[in-house]
């Protein structure tokens, strides 16, 4: 395998399947984050809490996403065998497989297809089924606002308007995370939103993500111990797809949020203790 350094200080490795970027921080026992849509590998909110010292954090960005092309793997099972040749070019023992959102799919296959390589699942606001419906609007409103051609326009302009208007954006995006009602935000949760979403891209990733769909034995697979941790305020997955991990999956735990953010339940004063909830699922 051939590797050669990215954006920031991420790298690119070649492999039998396709390029694949990644970024890794801190050492000790590995946890694989698979990013949710519109990230990447510069995703690093979902690390909240986590000790270096302790955990050695890997994000890959799936295909589609920042330097790792869709070509050849489209589906959630393409996009896992791809993350285990980054697993194995880093000789890495078993690992954490820490599933978010939109790498829910992807997450899940990780988990049934290789069980030798994962100790524990986490699946954070994952998505664990058909997402979107093609007759939904949400549907019909994705493929016209981040196809390629448009999203860079999409989150240039967010980005912009993040610089002069931060609480305008972040009121407008909040319904968009959690159905818990409207109200004044607090500036370090706008901060923390902006400083997430400024990273943001949805290059083809986005658009294929919403047509993903698994098998429903690939889930009934898995054996290792799972967190589902979930908000009923999330209005970005709903929480049928938490409700559907823990009926699919033997081993599994669920906790059910009732969250300020819903969805990123890693932003506001009520996101210690969930964030301290997985860690704990960690080091049990």
């Amino acid at each position: 395998m051939t590797e050669e350094k990215s954006d920031m200080n991420n790298i690119v490795i070649n492999t039998k399947l396709g390029n694949i970027e990644y970024n890794s921080i801190g050492k000790g026992t590995a946890i694989v984050f698979v990013h949710g849509g519109h990230s990447s590998c510069n995703e690093t909110l979902c690390h909240k809490g986590f000790d270096l010292d302790k955990y050695q954090l890997i994000t890959p960005s799936r295909p589609g996403y920042g330097n790792t092309p869709l070509e050849n793997n489209q589906t959630p099972k393409q996009a896992a065998d791809l993350i285990i040749e980054l697993i194995n070019h880093l000789s890495l023992g078993k690992i954490v497989v820490y599933g978010i959102s939109a790498g829910g799919l992807t997450a899940i296959e990780i988990a049934s297809n290789y069980p030798n390589k994962v100790s524990k699942l986490i699946l954070a606001s994952a998505i664990s089924k058909k997402w979107l419906d093609e007759n939904d609007k949400i549907y019909k409103t994705a493929k016209k606002m981040f196809n390629p051609r448009m999203e860079k326009f999409v989150w240039g302009m967010v980005k912009f308007f993040s610089q002069i208007f931060p609480n305008t954006i972040a009121n407008s995006f909040y319904p968009q995370f959690s159905s818990s009602s409207k109200h004044k935000l607090k500036k370090s949760d706008v901060q923390e939103l902006l400083s997430t979403m400024k990273h943001y891209n949805s290059k083809t990733g986005f658009l294929n993500d919403i047509d993903q769909n698994i098998n429903h034995g690939t889930i009934a697979k898995i054996k290792c111990p799972t967190l589902i941790i979930h908000s009923k305020n999330d209005s970005s997955v709903p929480f049928e797809h938490a409700l559907y991990s823990n009926k699919m999956i033997d081993n599994s735990v669920m906790v059910k949020l009732n969250n300020e953010w819903g969805h990123l339940f890693w932003i506001g004063t009520d996101s210690k203790k969930s964030i301290e909830k997985t860690i704990k699922f960690i080091e049990q």
